[in-house]
């Protein structure tokens, strides 16, 4: 409850009036429910990248771009119906929200193993997968605040 300008006592509304320690843990379990779909993703990344690159003999570059790709439609999956499913959804614009800001995070993504792989010399199976790691790990942070700030924004359903 809040007081407004003529005295009254009216309930208060949005995240700000929620008390410190309960913002904290809503934003605890959306770091968590981040980093299981995160992780599945980056599992789907791995996996398609080394089954591509060493497997399938496809040019580093190209690999690292499909199975970034793949991730990312599985991750949409994962944010929106796991991670984010009780924020007030527009599928249309979220999903166009997404895909933007997912290639944007695929070209990081992509920018980042280019100059590990080919820069570094990360190269082999150990370099090559050091390197995408790695530039998994930097667009992630991008993605995280990209998605919760605008992709998946909005009211909280009560």
């Amino acid at each position: 409850m809040s007081v407004n300008l003529a005295g009254v006592r009216v309930p208060a509304r949005g995240a700000a009036a929620l008390p410190a320690r309960v913002r904290s843990r809503r934003l605890a379990v959306e770091v968590v429910k981040f980093g299981l779909v995160g992780g599945s993703g980056v599992a789907v990344n791995f996996l398609a990248f080394n089954a591509l690159l060493h497997g399938g003999a496809a040019p580093p570059m190209a690999a690292t771009v499909i199975a970034s790709c793949l991730a990312m439609a599985t991750n949409y999956l994962g944010f929106r119906f796991f991670t984010y499913r009780d924020r007030a959804a527009r599928v249309p614009r979220q999903l166009a929200l997404f895909l933007a800001f997912s290639g944007l995070g695929i070209l990081m993504e992509s920018g980042l193993f280019y100059v590990s792989h080919h820069g570094l010399g990360l190269t082999g199976p150990v370099g090559s997968n050091a390197a995408k790691a790695l530039s998994i790990a930097l667009a992630s942070a991008f993605r995280f605040l990209a998605y919760r700030a605008w992709v998946f924004a909005g009211a909280t359903s009560p």
